[in-house]
């Protein structure tokens, strides 16, 4: 590696090159820390799989920062780790990518056939797969490439035919004609891949005819194109306006179907006029009704939303399209009474963003039953969730869980593995190889379901699917298959963003329940989202987004990393700035310059031995030391790592850089010693900042990674036993300096070297003649005079635990007050303007809130100064 003689960092200098070594070493694989592993210590997590079409995004960065740092941790602490990485085949997404690029070719899915389409879709996914997995790469993550999967290799395909066969032959999955969510683009979606937002919409009166010619009822609805589909005219049989009406029935407009007006407690009477269409096959409260009621199901449109033969003259009108033509049509017949502006809930298909429609289909579905156990035994207690309400939502959902739609209309992904006997009719599922006859009749006229599997099913398999799960023969014999279940499995942790806790985590912990009989972890550590500066939810049409490679090229990836981690409070959103990622860079190049420090005094530092700390200084710096190695692990532990993250950084920059480099210029024997305990709390810090915490850790040595042994498999580091009396004494030697310095502001000699100063401490039976190099040093005083009483005409300074003097027998104290008093009328006069500025009411109800805001904030700072200033006064009088 090149050396760095700058004053500052240079990552781009060591991250390439480092990350290359410590992957071609093996330092990521289970057996990467061979050396330091001990018996029993094993740690497993899952790398939340990214989509093969994917691009890092801030997200992304968040997660596996969060990650790497507990797997870093793990394996430094001795644990036999694994972190199995991998990417999911993203159904949805992908199958859009190549049916857009045979657009562009004037081409279609359909033209060039199934088996085509999915070489292609082959051929995309391997040349994107491996694009997301080079940018992991650039964060410095350590999972264990050698293990990479994908949702769609042969392993993991053959997890998801004995899952599916299992689950069927058990009577979990079932087909049958249900209500589900429909996307005329996408197809069949579950209830958590439909995303609501408010649309400015409208509600249409429509009056529907009494079949016996008496008169009218009137309709309101948002969706005027599917009262094709009508069967029933419905009321509130408590409704008493409509309690004559109902047994009679009414003519539906334009078609002249005669249909019944019925009584059902659904009905919200508060709701347009009480009178509701009932459309069973394109409402999913309309269908429970339909049921309820023997209700006949007519679907108006198909698969593509197109109007069929139902619809009269608008057969063949796209469903959306149809809608002001047939608004127009009532209209024309005298059939419309009146539009209102709505605004409402609309369902949207959370990839294409098209509009869902409720559509009875037949599906395969998992029974909601099937989560039932997974419901008790994370409410025993089996499972704990970080932050620990996110408990609450888990079972809010699962109280109202539907039976799971599992059926998708792709071609790309796992296809359904259940074969149909064109002659006898039999159907069943298997696993291994596609069959060539039917088990029954022994025909060879059969064909394998056309639909696929939604791409939840197999990431729900992932805890345990990548760990050869499923295989069953094929991996007999198999030495990494037949250990790695009974090693790693359940996992030891999942991390995650919160937004896919029922898309994902929800379906692991059911999958992983049933089908191993084990709860596939039992930490759950869900991360808030990270958001602008501002708070606000990043999206390219704002502008806002913060890409994490352009970061990474900026900053620096360990500034990266130690930025998400410092705010990652548990159950708060991230707000991420430029600014902040500046103060992490900042951090990188004050340790930086802290080993600049060290080395310049001593050619290389020991592995530290607590046995060879003998100077007071030292021996305080290693107490600070023991003290923040137990706090991070015990914030690490408990998943805190911004905790963890605000510990070394108020070690490393406030009492290592800050004092203890300055406190070694007033005893340079202790430098040695300190640069041994620098070199380990490199240690501490590399889960967080692996890139400079190894490079600073190879020079502190006078070593080269290329020729020696990473920190990373070196021991993370333990607490000692702090040395009290030293700590409080070097904290009090800490305040005395600070308090001097202060009481030299006061006189105007803050910079300057004076004679003497006067310290007297509250406690008593202290080692002052320890102390006393050091506050004499870094105070700036020829001689520090320990009293127990302060002396006559002398300043002072009071702090917590000491008050500091100095003496003004020999200064002019004239000058030094006229100035203060100049100040404290100057900052009277501008508070008093403020403030009469914030007590004028009618400027403040003009003026804007920025102004206003500015103005408080101005008034807050003048009144803290004023404060000060009255304080110095008082002391020099």
């Amino acid at each position: 590696m090149s050396e760095n003689k700058k004053n500052h960092y240079d990552p781009k200098a060591v991250e390439s090159d480092y990350y290359r070594l410590w992957e071609d070493r093996g330092y990521f694989e289970i057996d990467g820390n061979k050396a330091i592993q001990q018996e029993g210590k094993t740690f497993c997590i899952m790398m939340p799989p990214p989509n093969v079409t994917g691009h890092l995004h801030i997200g992304h960065a968040l997660t596996f920062t969060l990650q790497d740092i507990i797997v870093r941790y793990k394996r430094m602490d001795g644990y036999k780790t694994l972190w199995q990485p991998g990417t999911d085949h993203a159904g949805i997404a992908t199958q859009n990518v190549v049916e857009k690029q045979l657009l562009e070719q004037g081409k279609t899915k359909e033209e060039i056939g199934r088996e085509a389409f999915l070489e292609l879709a082959w051929k995309q996914k391997e040349n994107s797969g491996n694009a997301i997995t080079a940018q992991l790469r650039r964060l410095g993550v350590s999972p264990a490439w050698s293990r990479e999967r994908f949702t769609m290799d042969e392993g993991l395909a053959n997890a998801v035919k004995h899952a599916f066969k299992k689950m069927y032959d058990e009577g979990w999955i079932v087909q049958g004609n249900y209500m589900i969510n429909w996307c005329t683009h996408d197809g069949a979606l579950s209830d958590i891949e439909v995303e609501y937002e408010e649309h400015e919409g409208k509600l249409y009166y429509i009056r529907y005819p009494l079949s016996d010619g008496s008169g009218h009822v009137v309709v309101a609805t948002t969706r005027p194109e599917t009262f094709f589909g009508d069967t029933a005219v419905m009321v509130n049989p408590a409704d008493e306006r409509y309690k004559d009406l109902v047994g009679k029935s009414i003519l539906l407009p334009l078609v002249g179907r005669e249909i019944p007006i019925i009584a059902d407690e659904h009905v919200d009477m508060e709701f347009g006029t009480g009178v509701v269409k009932v459309t069973p096959a394109h409402d999913p409260n309309d269908y429970e009704v339909g049921l309820r009621h023997g209700l006949d199901f007519i679907t108006v449109f198909d698969e593509n939303g197109i109007l069929n033969q139902y619809a009269g003259e608008f057969a063949g009108m796209e469903r959306l399209e149809a809608r002001e033509p047939v608004v127009e049509k009532l209209k024309e017949e005298g059939y419309l009474e009146k539009v209102e502006e709505h605004r409402h809930q609309v369902g949207h298909c959370y990839r294409c963003k098209n509009i869902v429609e409720p559509y009875v289909s037949k599906q395969w579905f998992v029974k909601k039953e099937f989560a039932a156990d997974t419901i008790r035994r994370v409410n025993e207690g089996e499972v704990r969730f970080f932050p620990e309400h996110w408990i609450n939502s888990f079972n809010a959902w699962m109280r109202d869980l539907r039976d799971w739609c599992i059926s998708r209309q792709l071609w790309w992904g796992h296809q359904i593995p259940v074969m149909y006997c064109d002659d006898c009719g039999h159907q069943w599922a298997f696993e291994g190889e596609r069959p060539t006859e039917c088990p029954k009749c022994g025909s060879h006229n059969i064909h394998q379901d056309p639909d696929v599997l939604d791409t939840w099913f197999s990431s729900g398999l992932w805890p345990f699917s990548t760990l050869g799960w499923g295989n069953g023969e094929a991996l007999k014999g198999v030495k990494w298959f037949e250990n790695d279940l009974k090693e790693f499995y359940p996992n030891s942790l999942l991390i995650t963003g919160f937004d896919i806790l029922f898309f994902w985590v929800a379906r692991m912990l059911m999958m992983g329940e049933k089908l191993t009989g084990e709860l596939p972890f039992p930490h759950v550590y869900l991360h808030a989202l990270v958001k602008d500066e501002k708070g606000e939810k990043m999206s390219k049409s704002k502008g806002n987004v913060i890409d994490p490679l352009v970061m990474i090229d900026k900053y620096s990836a360990d500034a990266l990393r130690f930025t998400l981690a410092v705010l990652a409070v548990q159950g708060r959103d991230i707000r991420l700035s430029e600014e902040k990622l500046e103060q992490s860079r900042n951090f990188t190049n004050k340790l930086y310059n802290a080993a600049n420090y060290l080395l310049m005094n001593v050619e290389c530092f020991d592995e530290l031995d607590p046995e060879k700390i003998q100077t007071p200084l030292g021996r305080y710096m290693l107490s600070r030391f023991y003290l923040a190695v137990e706090e991070t692990r015990n914030y690490i532990d408990q998943y805190r790592f911004n905790d963890a993250a605000t510990i070394l950084y108020r070690f490393l920059w406030g009492e290592f850089c800050d004092w203890g480099i300055e406190l070694s210029k007033a005893d340079r024997a202790s430098v040695p010693e300190l640069g041994s305990i620098y070199r380990e709390s490199m240690k501490l810090l590399h889960p967080f900042m692996p890139y400079l915490t190894e490079y600073l850790y190879q020079r502190l040595g006078s070593t080269d990674l290329e020729q020696s042994e990473s920190i990373m498999i070196r021991p993370y580091p333990q607490a000692g036993e702090p040395d009290e009396k030293i700590m409080e004494e070097f904290a009090l030697a800490i305040e005395a300096i600070v308090s001097i310095r202060r009481c030299k502001t006061l006189v105007d000699k803050a910079n300057q070297r004076i004679e003497k100063a006067y310290v007297k401490f509250n406690a008593e039976d202290l080692d002052t003649e320890l102390m006393k190099p050091f506050i004499e040093k870094l105070a700036k005083v020829d001689e520090v005079e320990f009293v127990r009483h302060k002396p006559e005409q002398a300043v002072t300074d009071v702090s917590d635990h000491l008050e500091s003097y100095i003496s003004t027998a020999d200064i002019d104290m004239g000058p030094i007050i006229e100035k203060l008093e100049k100040q404290k009328a100057k900052l009277e006069k501008e508070i008093a303007k403020l403030s009469g500025m914030l007590g004028n009411e009618k400027f403040v109800a003009n003026a804007p809130e920025q102004v206003i805001e500015q103005n408080r904030k101005a008034l807050a700072e003048a009144e803290q100064k004023l404060e000060k200033v009255k304080g110095e006064l008082a002391g020099l009088r």
